[in-house]
């Protein structure tokens, strides 16, 4: 299928932001992981400069961007902090909640555009009908693994299941549970300090809950049974856009690592050695293998990202076809990023081991980002299942 790039107006803006603040904010790392989530002023930088507005309807406010500029800036991003990618990735993917929203409530929200959202879509949280003040919504109660960004963030949503007065799960017409997504304001959240990992520190993703919350019916919607703004970005699937930021993450990561090692190469002498690094044939062939599995991961994803953009502009819907193409895409680039990486950081030899090397944030970052859900190895059982032909539930493509 041939495709073409989608022009973006406001891509190189973005990607010079994305350039700028990175690089500011990898001079502020030892602050970010000791902090254990991004500086709150981080966090309204990245909003101001639009980053946190990229998949936010422009109908209220926000950019919306296409698919491929989104995986762009936040892949140019991640070639200099991880966390501050990941948490622009994660703010943009819970803005696309907007497009489900009733339009009074998506306004009252997101029209902001210094508003920050984050949240998880599981549904670890439980919901029932009740009214307040004469307002229909939800009482809620829940707690959320997977919090990043949140505690930068202005509204937090966490999946529910909504429960019946029997206390049953209400159902869709299909028969399977009806998942929604409650939005909260960040003084309904309570926060549990219990983020202490080995890489992305600075993503801050603990664990939220909340306690008999009421949540407005028009801050509320599903991504599964709601309709969502008709609009080309808004047929990509919620878990196919989670899965691409992912992706782009990692795409980031492996850069800054290559990069880290071709300039270390040309100033390090290894032991008993009379020779830079760089003069080394192993090195020379390590570098030019993971150039090359590296551009070639990227285009995979960029091509099915095009792909499916074409589709869902021209037909109005993503098929199967492409969903499964993004998934493996996505899911191949990061298991590539990871070896990449792993290949630097070897070769680095005893200068990568040290807290102050880019290689040494890289190896704890990547590793951090290859335990994502959206990219584990059952990834490869369902897509593989679709192309033996397999009857195959698609639910999470």
């Amino acid at each position: 299928m041939h495709t073409v790039a989608v022009p973006d107006p406001q891509r190189e803006a973005l990607l010079a932001a994305a350039d700028e603040l990175g690089r500011r904010f990898a001079g502020r790392l030892p602050e970010i992981e000791a902090n254990r989530c991004l500086p709150q002023d981080m966090a309204e930088e990245l909003a101001g400069a639009g980053l946190y507005r990229m998949l936010t309807p422009q109908a209220y406010g926000g950019l919306e961007v296409s698919v491929a500029t989104f995986v762009e800036v936040v892949e140019r991003l991640a070639r200099h902090e991880a966390s501050a990618a990941w948490c622009t990735f994660i703010t943009c993917t819970a803005s696309i909640l907007a497009a489900y929203l009733p339009e009074d409530g998506a306004r009252s929200l997101f029209a902001d555009p210094q508003l920050k959202a984050a949240g998880v879509f599981a549904p670890r949280g439980k919901a029932v009908r009740a009214v307040q003040d004469g307002v229909a919504g939800y009482r809620v109660s829940g707690r959320w693994a997977w919090g990043s960004a949140s505690k930068n963030a202005d509204v937090i949503l966490g999946g529910c299941v909504i429960l019946t007065d029997q206390g049953k799960p209400e159902t869709l017409a299909d028969g399977s549970v009806r998942i929604q997504a409650m939005v909260f304001r960040r003084d309904q959240v309570r926060w549990l300090d219990n983020w202490d990992t080995f890489g992305l520190l600075g993503s801050g993703s603990g664990e939220f809950e909340v306690q008999e919350v009421f949540v407005a019916a028009q801050h509320s919607a599903s991504l599964i049974a709601d309709q969502p703004l008709p609009r080309t970005l808004y047929r990509f699937p919620a878990f196919g856009l989670l899965g691409i930021g992912v992706g782009a993450v990692a795409l980031g990561i492996a850069r800054h690592a290559l990069d880290s090692l071709v300039e270390l190469a040309q100033v390090r002498t290894p032991q008993f050695s009379g020779k830079t690094l760089d003069q080394r044939p192993a090195a020379q062939q390590a570098v030019a293998r993971a150039e090359a599995d590296l551009r070639a991961a990227r285009a995979f994803v960029m091509e099915a990202v095009a792909q499916a953009w074409q589709e869902a502009e021209q037909r109005g819907v993503i098929p199967v076809a492409q969903r499964r193409d993004i998934r493996l895409a996505t899911t191949h680039a990061v298991d590539v990023a990871r070896e990449i990486v792993g290949s630097m950081y070897q070769m680095g030899g005893g200068a990568a081991l040290f807290a102050n090397s880019p290689l040494q944030q890289c190896l704890r970052d990547i590793h951090v980002v290859s335990q994502h859900f959206m990219v584990s190895e059952s990834t490869y059982e369902l897509v593989g299942r679709l192309f033996l032909g397999l009857d195959t539930n698609v639910s999470m493509l």
